[in-house]
């Protein structure tokens, strides 16, 4: 299967849904993720495509990808924003939903992101954001971070949303390269009350996500350097590049 083969799963050509995937050497991960999508597209009407954006790869992500049948496309910038938006741009579903090669969705999240936006009452939203292991590290860790997280008054981990609406506000902002996801969810919320459309977040299924950056930095790494969450929260380019993009360097 070549790289810009197309995995359609699903029984009623009406509509589509796109998922997008970014992906930087994610060969440990990205089985769970792809296996979790194909499940949840069986429990739906509508075709499902699985695009994986894959961002300057060197192990067996791409070769992984392709045999689970995602469409592959490539970006290589370290910049979430422009990943993501590289990977909507090439889909074809008019509902779009995002998630992180390192995350795997429950077998009816798909089902609930189809039915929120065909009810017409959601302009999209997040979900329920479970980790992989809990520690008590990771439980103070998430306590600090949190109250920040519930000022911006939007969920995130997973987005749903239709294709239109991203356009209408601009997809992601690719000026930033950490904290985007709360930018995106802010400014979804805000176009979608103009048409009277609620923010919605999806409690009944959930993500599971890995704690991978607790593993390599350690469980308790933000109580020991608070510092380091409060520049990632305010968004600091070179502490972004550290944790997110290139943590070996």
């Amino acid at each position: 299967m070549n790289a810009d083969s197309k995995f359609f799963l699903g029984r009623s050509e009406s509509d589509m849904i796109s998922v997008i995937t970014p992906a930087h050497n994610e060969a440990d991960f990205i089985v769970d993720c792809l296996s979790s999508v194909s499940a949840a597209a069986k429990r739906i009407s509508v075709p499902v495509e699985h695009i994986v954006v894959l961002n300057r790869c060197t192990d067996r992500t791409e070769a992984i990808a392709a045999r689970y049948g995602a469409r592959l496309v490539r970006e290589n910038a370290k910049n979430l924003s422009r990943i993501r938006n590289r990977g909507i741009a090439a889909s074809r579903g008019d509902i779009i939903v995002t998630i992180d090669a390192d995350s795997r969705m429950t077998l009816n999240m798909l089902a609930e992101v189809q039915k929120r936006i065909d009810s017409v009452k959601y302009i999209g939203g997040g979900v329920k954001v479970l980790p992989d292991r809990l520690s008590i590290g990771i439980f103070f860790s998430l306590l600090v971070a949190a109250p920040f997280i519930l000022r911006e008054g939007v969920s995130a981990g997973m987005f749903w949303f239709r294709k239109k609406d991203f356009d209408a506000i601009g997809g992601f902002d690719e000026n930033l390269v950490c904290v985007e996801d709360l930018d995106f969810g802010k400014r979804l919320k805000r176009y979608g009350k103009k048409s009277g459309k609620r923010y919605g977040t999806i409690w009944n299924e959930h993500i599971v996500t890995s704690c991978r950056k607790f593993d390599y930095f350690g469980d308790w790494f933000f109580i020991k350097h608070p510092g380091a969450l409060y520049r990632i929260l305010r968004r600091n380019p070179d502490q972004a590049k550290q944790f997110y993009y290139d943590p070996r360097s």
